[in-house]
């Protein structure tokens, strides 16, 4: 498992615990922090993502790469394969499963925040600048779409992007 999506479990884990202890402890009056300066915290952080979300996309142009006229945009391909086959010998067909992972470095995107990972929804993959990959031969590919579109998109705050479908 990647690190960074067994980092997003642990943290999952220690928000929840830490919500449970906050609702056990108001519950029974351990409560040392009024829950007003809870909710005010809370508010902030909403506060503070939000403009930052706001923030990135404003005059951002998804047709452009980044880079462009300047540089070349380095991508940074991850191809895990989970399973192979079949094989069909007449057709010169095979069929493979993959986690396929890009990443690159987008300078318009960078921001300044208390964290420094911001994980966005799938939903602004397409307000962004993405590679435009293809496998040269293939004659087939599904992206597998569960209950939602199957991709994760983080953003770094220096402008590191990490796409995964």
């Amino acid at each position: 498992m990647d690190n960074g999506m067994f980092s997003g479990f642990i943290m999952i884990k220690n928000l929840l615990l830490f919500c449970i202890s906050m609702n056990l402890s108001s519950h029974f009056g351990f409560s040392q922090m009024p829950t007003s300066s809870v909710k005010d915290e809370t508010n902030d952080n909403i506060t503070i993502f939000t403009r930052i979300l706001d923030g990135l996309l404003d005059g951002y142009d998804n047709r452009l790469r980044p880079g462009l006229g300047e540089r070349i945009t380095q991508v940074r391909t991850d191809i895990y394969v989970t399973s192979f086959g079949p094989v069909s010998d007449t057709e010169m067909e095979y069929t493979i499963d993959v986690f396929f992972r890009q990443s690159w470095k987008d300078e318009r995107l960078r921001f300044k925040g208390p964290m420094q990972r911001l994980p966005l929804n799938n939903l602004l993959a397409s307000k962004i600048w993405t590679p435009d990959t293809f496998f040269h031969n293939g004659k087939k590919s599904i992206a597998h779409n569960m209950t939602t579109p199957n991709k994760l998109l983080r953003l770094e705050d220096d402008g590191t992007l990490l796409y995964t479908m």
